[in-house]
């Protein structure tokens, strides 16, 4: 057990959450010493458990978002389930919840109903599309946020447009319920009253569209360009000659003259009038790629990178996934720990953020309903009551 203290150490969270975008938020609240109880449905528990059975049998998703937390599993649309909820709510600091639009507010916890009976809690509501306009209702998958917002559009090669590898929409939306959750914490802090939070996967990525927003509107949008860069040049993979492959970024015109000079050793190349500046280097964009290829092509990636290190060029090994689980720079800071699961000891990344005198917490991953028996107790139930709410289907 962690005994160091931890930033969140007296916040009760209680997670109605399921998927990504919510469980990412409260894992990291967990991650900093909240305690979390994670409200699932009886028997099969969070829907992303069942996602795929990659990890020793268990979902890699459910994995990597749920260390840390305990599970209980609550029928809420059965008046105990709904009373058992009611009473982890009064002694909680923060409710999280992203089930489909409207459903809280059916069950009777809805942000206004929970800010009247508790003053102090801070209500996060986290929705596809938001609580308004004519989106409200619609399902909200993360590919299907990536395609409204635009991310498809900018995102692949000019040929195939192509969503991201990651559910950025989620993560995103997980983020800024996290990091609004803290300021509603400080506010509290300061003010003892409580506050409810929106956040939609919708919202969260049009933020992270501003770049290509205001380069739209410009004129016109940013061309899909694969590894490569809309408006930088040499930017994106070049393969080496034996058979890696290197990612390049040159930002000034400094950087490409040390390049042609020492990394290509084509000195005169800087002075080509089709790559005498970034605007050029663009518009000629092929024609540079086959120079770079030419050159690296007959070199081994031992040489690119002592040519890269010398010019003081960025850049960066294209790994594979199984090389970035290997990476030399995660072992070298004992970035790993091992968490356990109901399939046994698992990796695990440290949190992101190394804060001063607190130790992450890396508890278990729970089974469905795990700790329902100590939670329900804790708040008063005889065993005679909890087996009758099991039996019912209630837990």
């Amino acid at each position: 057990m962690v005994t160091a203290m931890n930033p969140l150490d007296d916040i009760t969270v209680i997670a109605l959450e399921q998927a990504v975008a919510a469980p990412f938020a409260s894992r990291q609240l967990a991650d900093l010493g909240a305690r979390v109880i994670k409200i699932e449905r009886p028997g099969v528990g969070d829907f992303a458990r069942g996602y795929d059975r990659t990890v020793k049998g268990l979902s890699s998703h459910f994995v990597w978002l749920n260390r840390s937390k305990e599970s209980l599993t609550l029928d809420l649309k059965h008046p105990a389930g709904k009373r058992v909820l009611a009473q982890l709510l009064e002694g909680a600091d923060v409710f999280i919840q992203n089930l489909a639009p409207g459903a809280v507010e059916r069950l009777g916890f809805g942000a206004e109903a929970l800010r009247a009976r508790y003053p102090r809690l801070i209500v996060c509501n986290i929705s596809g599309y938001g609580a308004e306009g004519p989106y409200r209702d619609k399902k909200a998958y993360d590919a299907l946020i990536q395609a409204e917002t635009g991310v498809l559009a900018i995102t692949g090669t000019p040929e195939t447009p192509s969503k991201t590898g990651l559910p950025v929409a989620d993560i995103a939306a997980g983020m800024y319920a996290y990091s609004g959750i803290l300021t509603g914490l400080i506010a509290r802090g300061r003010t003892g009253e409580g506050t409810a939070l929106e956040v939609s996967l919708f919202d969260a990525l049009a933020e992270w569209m501003g770049y290509p927003a205001y380069y739209t509107r410009g004129g016109t949008a940013p061309p899909r360009t694969g590894s490569s860069h809309a408006v930088i040049a040499p930017y994106g993979l070049f393969p080496v000659g034996d058979g890696t492959t290197v990612m390049l970024s040159i930002q000034n015109e400094r950087e490409w003259a040390r390049f042609c000079e020492i990394v290509l050793a084509r000195p005169a190349l800087a002075a080509d009038p089709r790559f005498a500046d970034n605007s050029q280097r663009t518009a000629h964009r092929d024609a540079l790629q086959a120079v770079i290829e030419e050159v690296f092509g007959a070199l081994t990636l031992p040489t690119v990178v002592a040519r890269l290190e010398q010019a003081r060029i960025a850049y960066a090994q294209a790994r594979t996934m199984e090389e970035f689980l290997a990476h030399p720079q995660l072992a070298a800071r004992g970035r790993w720990r091992e968490v356990s699961s109901p399939a046994g000891s698992l990796p695990a990344l440290l949190p992101p953020v190394i804060m001063e005198g607190a130790e992450p917490v890396m508890e278990p991953i729970p089974g469905v309903g795990e700790h329902r028996e100590a939670i329900l107790q804790a708040l008063g139930y005889s065993a005679e009551e909890i087996g009758e709410m099991a039996a019912n289907g209630v837990i």
